[in-house]
């Protein structure tokens, strides 16, 4: 077989020819609202963003935003974290968002700060942070 050989001039050719494309994201199914988790924890920020069937859409934490050991657990990773899925959200072209709130960190109210600085309009906030009605047996007491 013979090889073909191209010269420089057509390969600049070739690569002006072709067109640049950017990388954006491009929503499958257009979504205008959804609900905010926030799992707020002593050590840790999560925040996942789902639309209204519960499908999740995106997510973050403190951890994997790169706060490591004790600061993942302060509200200044918490907004952070909401600053993070805002942005996300609005790329999207979402409006507004219910809010779940779960645990009893300190980043509960910094998350759902940061979320609302991108133009979100928060519809409802709901707390699921669970509590034992009983619990479990308690040990028994110490002898001394």
């Amino acid at each position: 077989m013979a090889k073909k050989t191209t010269t420089t001039e057509e390969a600049t050719e070739v690569k002006e020819t072709a067109p640049v494309t950017a990388t954006v994201r491009v929503p499958k199914k257009k979504i205008v609202s959804g609900t905010l988790h926030i799992e707020a924890t002593f050590n840790n920020t999560k925040v996942v963003f789902s639309d209204k069937s519960g499908a999740t859409l995106f997510w973050s934490s403190a951890g994997s935003l790169g706060f490591k050991g004790a600061k993942k657990g302060t509200p200044f990773a918490a907004s952070k974290v909401g600053e993070v899925i805002g942005e996300k959200a609005a790329a999207l072209g979402i409006k507004d968002a219910d809010v779940v709130v779960k645990g009893v960190g300190s980043g509960r109210e910094p998350a759902i700060r940061g979320f609302m600085s991108h133009g979100m309009e928060i519809t409802g906030i709901k707390d699921a942070t669970p509590v034992p009605h009983n619990g479990p047996k308690a040990k028994k007491p110490r002898r001394v």
